[in-house]
């Protein structure tokens, strides 16, 4: 039998956001029922609509690769499992000591130590990001559309289709929380929470139709980050190297 007592306390720290819609979102839900859209937009057993958690973790864990790769990190891009774990040969030789983590076997980029591999567990867990207005304030708003033929650029024949979307303009807010965990033990800095931060600037619409205007939003008191000079002195991957 399990005692709850027993289970070890893991210290987390939480941020609380919001997301106001500026447009209109298009997060489809495959296999939904009960609307007359081809692609319904995603709603929660209450019928509130939400932008799923791992809609929102995989753009940010995208944004944090591009930022590191940039700062001067080996990155192991997802999501393909065997460049998330690559093999000895694979690892450049400055980066082999830092990127071993403590009683996980193989290599672990920056990034995977806060998003983790199939081998490493992930440090930030999300919320589903949820619309509190009740289902029977939100109308069932419906966006047509075509399908486009890229090489004839021209539409195809019998590929209409209709989406479904928020309000538009109705400034929705969606609130969730991130939670991080403490960070492994590995001679690697703990980039987490400047990579997050930095990682939620660049996130300015979510779901599909982007380029149509679609999922367009707004950061609602995104928290502030004070960084100290350890941590800013550690960000680019060549001073930390010359100096550990």
């Amino acid at each position: 039998m399990i005692n709850l007592e027993t289970i070890p306390f893991i210290e987390t720290e939480t941020w609380e956001l919001t997301a106001v819609i500026d447009t209109a979102l298009c997060v489809g839900a495959g296999g939904s029922s009960g609307s007359l859209a081809d692609k319904p937009i995603v709603r929660n057993a209450s019928g509130q609509l939400i932008i799923p958690a791992s809609q929102i973790k995989g753009r940010l864990r995208h944004e944090c690769e591009k930022l590191a790769s940039a700062l001067g990190w080996e990155i192991f891009y997802a999501p393909v499992a065997t460049e998330l774990f690559p093999i000895l040969t694979q690892v450049s030789q400055e980066f082999q000591v830092i990127y071993i983590v403590d009683i996980f076997k193989g290599f672990h980029c920056v990034v995977s130590q806060i998003f983790g591999n199939p081998i490493l567990p992930s440090r930030v867990i999300l919320e589903d990001f949820i619309c509190h207005l009740p289902a029977d304030e939100l109308p069932e708003i419906l966006r047509p559309g075509v399908t486009i033929n890229r090489r004839r650029r021209t539409s195809e024949e019998s590929k209409l289709y209709w989406l479904e979307t928020s309000p538009i303009n109705a400034q929705l807010e969606f609130k969730g929380r991130i939670h991080l965990l403490p960070a492994f033990q590995s001679k690697c800095p703990d980039l987490a929470k400047a990579l997050l931060f930095s990682g939620l600037h660049h996130i300015h619409a979510l779901g599909g139709s982007k380029s149509a205007g679609l999922g367009w939003f707004t950061w609602k008191n995104l928290p502030r980050l004070n960084l100290d000079k350890t941590i800013c002195s550690q960000l680019v991957a060549k001073q930390f190297l010359a100096t550990s």
